[in-house]
């Protein structure tokens, strides 16, 4: 710690962004779940953590929002192998069903479909029982946590942890899809029901999402059937309050004020515009930008509201590292926000 300076070059044999800590030594723990077997459209970011974890190495350290942020160590967990076998053995379940829900087959007139849901539904539960009880671990030992995904089902298991620790927190989600469908394509832990999933937790007290621009007719219905519970920020009317003149300053208040003092942020990259992540599950046009989503996450924290966890979910593999690039200075972002 004493040698490490943090204006050189990224040390490849440190941890994750070059730091010189690990898991005992550091505060912000960064947990990686390499799982998409839930996804409907593109894969690929079970390969997230890993290509990540590559790309921030050269992620320069010096943030003028929390300087020295870094010296509250951050440090990524090894990736676990198991949960890495039994993302793409089941692959080859939820695939199939899917094929066929493709095709018109109805899993009521299907037994195949119905057995591969059954083994897919219960690998997922069994996958989010263990980040329960891995993050629960992590908690209870003083730690904070942020979660890398993989498919953005994968952070119900910490957010049921932190249900454990605080009776009270809200869930700020940054997406371009509302994730409020009830088990989608009967997959019962899908990418696009983690929110409908997290409001089974009574502890939760307010969903607040930015960026939605892809939502079905019961989505809609839940949100507006949902008593205040659930504050959408449609991305259509983020635009149109910029061309009536409102500033981003004043929508940020808008948002933080419907926020509790502690928060959990779900940021799914998809939220962003497509150009800043081409190559996720379910890209979609329109979206936030970067410095949009940052200066949020800056003015929340001035503002004097708590990050108790984060989760950071659909980057995937392109090409080239475009994407990973993008969600390691998410991540870094997240995790000085936390810090501050």
């Amino acid at each position: 710690m004493q040698d490490f300076n943090p204006n050189d070059i990224g040390n490849i044999n440190n941890n994750i962004f070059g730091l010189p800590f690990d898991e005992d030594s550091a505060n912000i723990i960064f947990i990686p779940i390499p799982w998409d077997v839930t996804v409907s459209y593109k894969q690929g970011t079970s390969k997230a953590p890993e290509e990540i974890f590559n790309a921030s190495f050269q992620v320069d350290l010096f943030d003028s929002f929390k300087k020295n942020a870094w010296e509250t160590g951050f440090a990524m967990l090894d990736i676990d192998q198991e949960i890495l076998k039994n993302n793409e053995s089941l692959k080859n379940y939820s695939n199939k069903v899917i094929s066929l829900l493709s095709n018109g087959i109805s899993p009521d007139n299907s037994p195949e479909i119905q057995s591969n849901l059954k083994i897919v539904n219960k690998g997922c539960l069994d996958l989010s029982t263990k980040i329960k009880n891995l993050t629960k671990k992590h908690i209870e030992n003083n730690k904070y946590i942020g979660v890398i995904g993989g498919e953005h089902s994968v952070p119900l298991g910490f957010i049921q942890a932190l249900a454990d620790k605080f009776n009270n927190f809200g869930i700020l989600q940054i997406d371009a899809h509302a994730d409020l469908r009830i088990a989608y394509e009967g997959f019962e832990f899908s990418h696009a029901s983690i929110m409908n999933n997290a409001l089974k937790i009574p502890q939760i007290s307010k969903l607040v999402q930015i960026g939605i621009r892809d939502y079905c007719q019961d989505e809609y219905d839940i949100i507006n059937k949902s008593n205040g519970r659930i504050k959408t920020f449609f991305d259509r009317d983020i635009k149109n309050a910029f061309y009536e003149g409102n500033t981003w300053k004043q929508l940020c208040n808008e948002i933080i004020n419907e926020l509790p003092d502690n928060i959990y942020i779900s940021f799914d990259i998809d939220g962003l515009d497509p150009k800043l992540c081409p190559n996720t599950g379910t890209p979609v046009p329109d979206g936030l930008e970067l410095n949009e989503v940052f200066y949020l996450f800056e003015y929340l924290v001035s503002k004097g509201k708590k990050i108790i966890g984060f989760d950071l979910c659909e980057v995937a593999s392109g090409n080239d590292e475009w994407d990973a690039n993008v969600g390691a200075r998410v991540l870094y972002k997240l995790a000085n926000c936390m810090a501050k």
